[in-house]
């Protein structure tokens, strides 16, 4: 219990269920703020209110890391949300092994979840003992960089088609007063861009056997130092990057300030509401262009148990509800990620998603890191990222050696 004390559906046409004949308030809790996010999660709050129900929208201002010591607190604190939002992996897993969550394993056997939600492992994740205690929304990747055609055009240089380009296209920007690097100041976002580099620079193998194995060795390689000395060169080159939120970095890209942002698939959200093109207006290199491939993580629900019989109807309704066809396919549009079911028309995605859909298809994939590390382990090595990111003095040496020992102490 020690980092959960830190950290202090179809409708009945859809799925031929009945769950509750009345009327249900159900707060659910989510941190979907931005204006992409917004449009996606009124996707469900629509899709759950025309059950008869009612969406009570508990959006918690700032990142996950923000919102998820709140939710916790309630869950603990006897104050539970009818349903909350988590990512896939570990962050629930003692919540879940304190009996406070609610066992979905009725609803996913009468939805065959497991028949249609593709990779296997995202339901994995929501497995404990064999029971199921999440459902999986949609598949979300960090391995991204999406890049500004207004701000390379502005700098006379070609779109870059890789990470080595993108560096070697820096000066040409950095001439015009356009800042290479967008990077919103948050421990989430420079750990999710360090990953990206890792995976891009230091392939697969390396990171499987650090993330998931826990090799103290291959952290301290000299394979590992060459993903470090990339990581201070994305320090350098986001320098003129001041902003806090990640939505703000990619509106720099978005309005041409900087050439790029390593963000995860949800910055497509932002883009869409800004009324751009992919491949007209931004550009988007899965696997930074070198590794093409993505990662498997991404936005479960869990449903906090309660003693009303009316709200676990409600809850077990909207859980069918979230993974039914067409709501996957109205929310998933909108929010840039990928669908958890394999058995939908994705057709009218954009360029973007059909890139990620076509690595998905081809099994060019990878489990998210908050599949593999602790909560603990995760916060240890975004302190120490942050630190480096934010001090120029540490070098990327230094900053190995100390990542090299949080994963030699990694549970």
């Amino acid at each position: 219990m020690k980092s959960l004390k830190k950290l202090l559906v179809a409708s009945t046409a859809i799925c031929g269920t009945t769950f509750g004949a009345y009327a249900t308030d159900l707060e659910v809790t989510h941190w979907w703020t931005s204006g992409g996010e917004a449009a996606a999660v009124a996707e469900f709050a629509k899709a759950f209110n025309a059950t008869g129900n009612n969406w009570v929208d508990g959006a918690i201002a700032g990142s996950g890391g923000t919102a998820r010591p709140i939710i916790v607190s309630r869950i603990l604190g006897g104050d539970p949300m009818g349903a909350t939002q988590l990512n896939h992996g570990r962050q629930a897993e003692e919540l879940i092994e304190a009996g406070l969550m609610l066992d979905l394993t009725d609803i996913a056997d009468a939805g065959g979840w497991r028949d249609v939600v593709n990779p296997t492992g995202l339901l994995d994740s929501c497995t404990v003992d064999g029971k199921i205690y999440c459902v999986p929304v949609n598949i979300h990747s960090w391995q991204w960089i999406w890049l500004s055609h207004k701000a390379y055009a502005d700098a006379g240089v070609d779109v870059p088609a890789n990470w080595n380009e993108f560096v070697a296209a820096a000066p040409a920007l950095e001439a015009k007063g356009i800042t290479p690097l967008a990077m919103g100041q948050q421990s989430w976002q420079t750990s999710g861009a360090f990953g990206v580099i890792n995976v891009a620079i230091g392939g697969l193998d390396l990171w499987t056997k650090i993330n998931v194995n826990k090799d103290a060795e291959a952290a301290a390689s000299p394979e590992m130092a060459e993903v470090f000395e990339a990581f201070g060169a994305a320090r350098s080159l986001s320098a003129g990057s001041n902003v806090q939120d990640w939505n703000q970095a990619t509106n720099m890209v978005i309005t041409g300030q900087a050439g790029g942002q390593i963000m995860g698939d949800w910055a497509q959200g932002e883009f869409q509401v800004a009324g751009q093109t992919a491949g007209v207006d931004y550009s988007c290199l899965p696997g930074l262009g070198v590794n093409e491939i993505i990662s498997t993580g991404g936005d479960a629900f869990y449903f906090p148990k309660n003693d009303d019989p009316a709200i676990t109807a409600a809850q077990k309704e909207l859980a069918a509800l979230m993974i039914s066809q067409p709501v996957q396919v109205a929310f998933n549009l909108k929010k840039g990620s990928l669908p958890v079911r394999g058995d939908i028309d994705m057709s009218t995605a954009n360029d973007c998603m059909q890139k990620g859909l076509s690595i998905l298809a081809a099994g060019n994939i990878m489990p998210d890191g908050a599949q593999v590390l602790t909560p603990d382990t995760t916060s240890r090595v975004e302190d120490l990222l942050v630190e480096f990111w934010n001090d120029t003095s540490m070098t990327p040496a230094d900053a190995q050696a100390q990542y090299a020992q949080i994963i030699s102490e990694a549970e």
